[in-house]
């Protein structure tokens, strides 16, 4: 939920205007939508060099992973792991357009672990891959980008941990 959503509701759930502080918070959201944007451009236009950036680091790290028994063995197993990097990118940038981490919590994070418990899937491997894709995301981006990006990275890896 946008910064704007929480203060409307908030506002109208206490029958009241939003406060000076809650407008300040507003403008600030303003201010930072085109910088919030642009890393979103970014990050979507290189979505597939970052993947594979991304997985090239986690197999590097974790080579257990694409070895017989690993996790990720195997065409398919390695195929559903990129498309999976790709998905968290994508609800990284959700959250950023959002100014919010809410969307990664409520479309990505609830359900995740069981998900990845049910598969056999250990949750340490996935906050390092969450960590690989945040490192080659934010070497695409400039360094005042890559601040602003890093915090909604930084919530997947938690939420994985």
């Amino acid at each position: 939920m946008s910064v704007v959503s929480q203060v409307i509701l908030v506002a109208d759930d206490e029958l009241r205007y939003p406060t000076y502080g809650e407008l300040q918070t507003i403008n600030d959201f303003f201010k930072t939508g085109e910088q919030r944007t642009r890393i979103v451009e970014a990050l979507s236009t290189n979505e597939k060099k970052i993947v594979q950036e991304a997985s090239k680091q986690l197999w590097k790290k974790r080579p257990d992973f694409i070895s017989p028994g690993g996790n990720a063995y195997g065409d398919k197993q390695r195929a559903l792991c990129l498309r999976d990097y790709g998905w968290y990118l994508r609800l990284v940038t959700y959250g950023l357009l959002a100014g919010d981490k809410e969307p990664i919590e409520s479309i990505g994070v609830v359900g995740a672990r069981e998900m990845y418990n049910a598969l056999g899937v250990p949750m340490p491997g996935m906050a390092e891959a969450i960590r690989c894709l945040k490192d080659a995301s934010l070497a695409s981006l400039s360094a005042a980008d890559a601040a602003a990006a890093s915090p909604y990275f930084d919530y997947l890896i938690q939420a994985m941990s």
